[in-house]
Parts: structure tokens; C-alpha cells; sequence
């Protein structure tokens, strides 16, 4: 199916016809079959569907951890590992991963303190360069400013955590770091893998209100791999449903609720039936039924 959002100019995001195998002969699996996907920049769009389904392959091309095996991969118009040398990505992966003996605080200004080359590999992306001039004409387009960490750690209720050590925080407040550290660089496209899987219901929540914060205020792309369907419908302006064996993309329901997305949404209706209809998607793809 062809995952394609209506897009001007040059989108954040373009797979087309992209296969990923791993393995030879009979004991092969086919990850991702003929994947199209268009994502506009600024959106923010997340990937649910069954184990085995390709969401994290996807999410690993995009990030330019893998290539594919046939197709294309582009981040603004160019190959990942290039937009990766420019810093245009930033990822979040289930772990936080930060280094234990740094204080949260340097944790998260590392990245801009080792990358600082990476502005002028952004300037000479077209593509990007093209993205910025439409964000903010008639100023010559340039790489996007540094962020405070400092004030981003506080937006995120890290703000008395930031001279501790990852020991002396709680899981939730590590990956909080996590995301403000991906954040740090002002990355064109972020990509989650499942960032909040480990975490209680209500840090759950919390981070995902800290999460639409930080998003609304830096306008990243986020491509989100989540299995919780009112994850889903809570953070995106899309949910792109997967289906497994082999991993293609079934469906792209566009999700029209509006922002701030506070928890007085989870008692809307329409949000209840955003919920149902991704259900009944993600049913049909796992038995295998036409949408």
C-alpha cells in the first residue's frame, strides 16, 4: 500500500519500494515488501502493527542503521548516512543509554559539544537548505540553532536532576534525558523506537505530555514505533499500520483531534473512536483481511 501524506515541496521522509530481507533461501524473512512512505515535514507520525510486522526495520533505515536491499531511503532529499553526517537525525531507542559517570546535564550537551561541524554539512542539503528558506524567508537559510539544554531539562521536569547521575534518577527521568539529549541537536527527523515501553502508566502519560511539549515547541518530524494504540492516537497527526509476513504497510489513518492533546482527551469520544477504528485496522491485518 502506498503510505504517501499529502506533501509540498520536499518531504521530511520518502521510502519507495523498499525491501529488507534477512537471511538466504527457505529460512529468509522478509522484513519489509514494497514499502512507500511520504512524510511532510513536522508531523508527527507513528508505526503500530504485530511483532515481526518491519516497524523497527523501517525505523532503523530511516535512522541509517541498515540499508535496503532494493528501494530508496531519503531524509530531505538525500541518503540517511548522509543526513546522519549532518546531524539532520536524532534517535531514541528503548534504553536511554547514557553514560553513567556524566551528570544528566552533560549527558545532554555532549552531543552539540562533538558534532560541531555538523551545521555546515546541513547548509549543503539542498533539500534542507530549501526546508529552512520556506521556514523562515526571507533569511538565507542556515543550520537551526542550539537549544538551552538547560531550559529544555527544566521544560521536562528534569530541572532539579541535572547535576545527578543517571543512578540517582528514576527509569522515567532517564529517558526523559534521553529525549531532551535528541532534542539537543534541533535533528530535522526524530525517530523513537518504543521509548516509553518499559514505563509505568502514569510515567507513561507524563512523558508523553512532556514529549508533545518539547515536539510542539522545536516542530521536529518524529517517526514513533509504538504497539499502544492509545499512544498512537494521543501523539499523531498519523498512525501508518503495519501488518507482518511479509512487513508492508496496510493502512494510514490521519488523525484529526486537536492540540494540546491533554488528558481530558482520553474521555472524548472521538478519540475512543480513533482507538476502535486502529484496533479493527490492526485486526484485519493480522488475519489477514482486505481494509
Amino acid at each position: 500500500m502506498d503510505g504517501s501524506v499529502k506533501v509540498t515541496g520536499t518531504p521530511a521522509l520518502e521510502l519507495r519500494s523498499v525491501h529488507r530481507v534477512y537471511g538466504f533461501g527457505p529460512s529468509a524473512t522478509n522484513a519489509l515488501d514494497d514499502v512507500d512512505l511520504t512524510v511532510p515535514s513536522g508531523r508527527f507520525v507513528s508505526l503500530i502493527g504485530p511483532s515481526g510486522c518491519g516497524k523497527s526495520t523501517l525505523l532503523r533505515l530511516v535512522a541509517g542503521l541498515e540499508r535496503p536491499d532494493r528501494g530508496e531511503v531519503r531524509v530531505h532529499g538525500v541518503p540517511p548516512a548522509q543526513a546522519c553526517a549532518a546531524k539532520m537525525i536524532g534517535l531514541v531507542p528503548q534504553s536511554p543509554a547514557l553514560l553513567p559517570w556524566l551528570s544528566v546535564l552533560r549527558n545532554v550537551t555532549l552531543p552539540q559539544k562533538i558534532n560541531k561541524g555538523s551545521g555546515k554539512r546541513r547548509e549543503r542539503i539542498t533539500g534542507f537548505a530549501e526546508h529552512e528558506s520556506a521556514q523562515s524567508a526571507p533569511a538565507a537559510p542556515s543550520a537551526p540553532t542550539a537549544p538551552d539544554m538547560r531550559e529544555l531539562l527544566v521544560k521536562a521536569g528534569l530541572g532539579e536532576a541535572m547535576h545527578k547521575l543517571p543512578a540517582q534518577i528514576s527509569g522515567g527521568m532517564r529517558q526523559r534525558a534521553a529525549i531532551v539529549r535528541a532534542f539537543g541537536l534541533r535533528p530535522d527527523v526524530l525517530v523513537m523506537d518504543e521509548p516509553f515501553s518499559a514505563l509505568d502508566e502514569f510515567t507513561r502519560e507524563s512523558l508523553q505530555d512532556q514529549l508533545l511539549d518539547l515536539w510542539d515547541e522545536l516542530k521536529t518530524t518524529v517517526l514513533f514505533v509504538t504497539h499502544s494504540v492509545s499512544e498512537a492516537v494521543r501523539l499523531s497527526d498519523t498512525v501508518v499500520v503495519m501488518a507482518p509476513h511479509p512487513g508492508r504497510i496496510v493502512d494510514v489513518i490521519d488523525v484529526d483531534l486537536p492540540r494540546p492533546r491533554g488528558d481530558r482527551l482520553f474521555g472524548e469520544r472521538r478519540f475512543h473512536e480513533y482507538e476502535d477504528l486502529i484496533r479493527d485496522r490492526l485486526r484485519r491485518a493480522w488475519h489477514g483481511e482486505a481494509a
